[in-house]
């Protein structure tokens, strides 16, 4: 109910109001500063064409010849140097088995895992300079994956007591 009647004093004798303010006059522009103006004579020698220059242009000559290239077999030398599979999709629908080469220094998903579930299993046995040692790591950035990186854990919290009203599944 309001904006019907605010909208009512907003556009109350709205064309004349228009009006008015389209019939005022526009303001002018502030005056430039001297140094903004372009000297005529500078215009005049940038935009004419120096005849001598452009003949000494017309003389010059490049022509370069190099070595021939060599051609490589480029799809072979990109299959060597990809790690992953073109489509995880195919075989297996997660695709961590079909990592082939894994550089030195480097972990895939599967070893990673591997390496987490041994520490967690036998921490003295697996210690962090022996999975260093055996998968070519850095000690320091072993420690850090045991440190920080834990798998996936299910915790079952027991109810503290039985004796609370509880709702029954039906």
């Amino acid at each position: 109910m309001g904006a019907r009647v605010s909208r009512v004093f907003r556009n109350f004798n709205l064309e004349n109001r228009v009006h008015r303010e389209i019939g005022k006059p526009k303001p002018s522009a502030a005056p430039r500063h001297p140094s903004t103006n372009a000297d005529p004579e500078i215009n005049e020698t940038i935009h004419q064409k120096d005849e001598p220059l452009a003949i000494l242009l017309r003389t010059v000559y490049v022509n370069s010849v190099g070595p021939p290239q060599q051609q490589k077999d480029v799809p072979a030398l990109m299959e060597e140097e990809r790690r992953l599979p073109k489509s995880s999709l195919q075989g297996n629908p997660f695709g961590f088995s079909d990592v082939q080469n894994v550089p030195k220094g480097k972990l895939s998903i599967v070893e990673a895992l591997t390496v987490l579930n041994n520490h967690k299993r036998s921490p003295k046995t697996w210690t962090a300079e022996k999975l260093a040692q055996e998968y070519c790591l850095d000690l320091q950035h072993t420690k850090a994956l045991l440190e920080f990186f834990i798998p996936f854990e299910v915790k079952i919290i027991p109810p503290k007591s039985e004796d609370k009203k509880r709702i029954k599944a039906t």
